[in-house]
């Protein structure tokens, strides 16, 4: 059973799994829209939720934080000057999961991720 255990693993080791959530968060920053499975949507949401929950306070030490949860200063540029102020009166909420059809390869649910307008 796996009560309390929180997060999904994906069949990666750590390292491998939080490049893995970096590379989704950044294309989710630069294109504000992007399709991957329902399973890793769900896991990027809560973390970009935060990102931008940070960036709305835009304070040196917020920007610090997020550039070291992002480890690219391209997105964290733009999380602070083009996303977070779109959201600054938004008390939460700012992405979207709309589901897709299966992927026909190997079966797997599909999802769209994107910032709410």
């Amino acid at each position: 059973m796996r009560h309390r255990k929180k997060g999904r693993k994906f069949g990666r080791i750590k390292k491998v799994r939080k490049a893995l959530f970096r590379s989704l968060l950044r294309s989710l920053i630069l294109k504000e829209r992007i399709r991957t499975t329902e399973a890793k949507a769900k896991e990027v949401r809560p973390k970009i939720e935060r990102l931008i929950t940070k960036a709305k306070k835009n304070t040196l030490a917020s920007r610090r934080e997020v550039l070291m949860d992002m480890a690219d200063e391209v997105s964290t540029k733009k999380i602070f000057s083009q996303i977070a102020p779109k959201f600054r009166e938004r008390p939460g909420g700012y992405t979207r999961i709309i589901k897709l059809p299966r992927r026909r390869s190997d079966n797997a649910k599909m999802a769209i991720i994107e910032f709410v307008k």
